[in-house]
């Protein structure tokens, strides 16, 4: 018999003194909270898309009557509560990624403390999903919300990164002056996606049927501002490609530069598409997909330049092929379904 006074008081501990999630396992949970967190950004933009953003016009409950959505608040309704219920999803998406990052052995803390860190970003998201709804789709609280669902991608990704790789302490791949290159090619980027909030909250897709402010800038000047700031991200991705050629670095920070070089490409296609055909939702939702996936590759590409190792043998595991390997002093290989879930190399929309 578990004793009982020891699981409610720390369950997590009790589930990985008894639990060692395989490397397999561990890579899958990471990613689940990844897409989940690409997900609900996607979904929170059908939101705003279908106008449905206050089909839910009270937090926390659905309606000053109703907890859930109910058939008289239509289809809306019905759309922002999906949503909403997505969080639930994330929730546990987010809830299996702590527990197989907390029993992995030996124990990774820095790993667990990222994954620890997604549950904050989700409750805290939520709370500013929540005062954006109560503020009638104020802009400003819009694009905090999705400022704060990039948090949560930022850290998702990260978590999903380090899990597949080892703890030793970093070995660089590259220079200074590459690392100084992907520092800036990441400032703009993050200038890129906040750019692209702005252009949200003063452009036509107010998020709702109804009268809802916006912000008192010209939404077509902020769009070529940010078209120009893509083209700069695009620039400094170009001349890190060349760079990395050119002092032969390794294989990682290459591939990695070429996937968002590619990833780049479609989007920047759909952006000048939706610009000219008036932002048609389809479009704006892909665009809006396309976001995610260039800052995951960015991330990649940050965490390309140096070198932590293969994650140390899973005591007890069932994966000896790959820990044999590790263990003759070569790279694990990794199965496809490690290698399958890349979502920085798949293009946007």
């Amino acid at each position: 018999m578990p004793n009982l006074l020891e699981v409610v008081r720390n369950p997590i501990a009790y589930i990985a003194a008894r639990w060692t999630p395989t490397q397999r396992t561990l890579n899958r949970a990471t990613f689940t909270a990844l897409l989940l967190s690409v997900i609900i950004v996607v979904t929170g933009g059908a939101v705003r898309l279908t106008g449905s953003g206050l089909g839910c016009d009270t937090w926390p409950k659905c309606s000053d009557d109703s907890l859930v959505a109910t058939s008289e608040m239509g289809f809306h309704g019905a759309v922002e509560f999906s949503n909403r219920m997505m969080t639930w999803v994330l929730s546990a998406a987010v809830g299996w990624a702590i527990v197989a990052c907390r029993s992995a052995k030996p124990r990774r803390k820095g790993l667990s403390r990222l994954a620890w860190a997604q549950f904050w970003l989700v409750m805290s998201n939520g709370v500013i999903g929540g005062v954006t709804v109560l503020m009638d789709l104020n802009p400003y609280t819009v694009a905090a919300h999705f400022l704060a669902a990039t948090s949560l991608l930022t850290v998702t990704t990260l978590t999903w990164l380090r899990a597949r790789e080892g703890d030793a302490a970093p070995r660089p791949l590259v220079g200074k002056p590459v690392k100084q290159l992907v520092v800036a090619l990441t400032v703009f980027s993050g200038l890129l996606i906040a750019a692209g909030t702005v252009v949200t909250g003063a452009g036509p897709h107010a998020g709702d049927t109804s009268e809802v402010p916006r912000m008192p800038v010209d939404w077509k000047t902020v769009a070529q501002l940010h078209a120009d700031l893509a083209w700069v991200v695009v620039g400094l991705t170009l001349a890190l490609w060349f760079v990395l050629r050119a002092v032969d670095a390794p294989p990682g920070p290459r591939r990695s530069a070429r996937d968002l070089f590619l990833v780049l490409l479609a989007q920047g296609a759909i952006g000048y598409v939706q610009y000219f055909t008036d932002l048609p939702e389809v479009l704006v939702g892909a665009h809006l997909l396309g976001s995610t996936l260039v800052w995951i590759a960015v991330l990649r590409v940050l965490l390309s330049l140096r070198d932590r190792g293969e994650p140390l043998p899973v005591p007890g595991a069932t994966e000896p092929a790959a820990h044999e390997a590790v263990a003759a002093g070569a790279p694990a290989s990794r199965t496809a379904a490690d290698e399958a879930p890349a979502p920085s190399t798949a293009p946007a929309g």
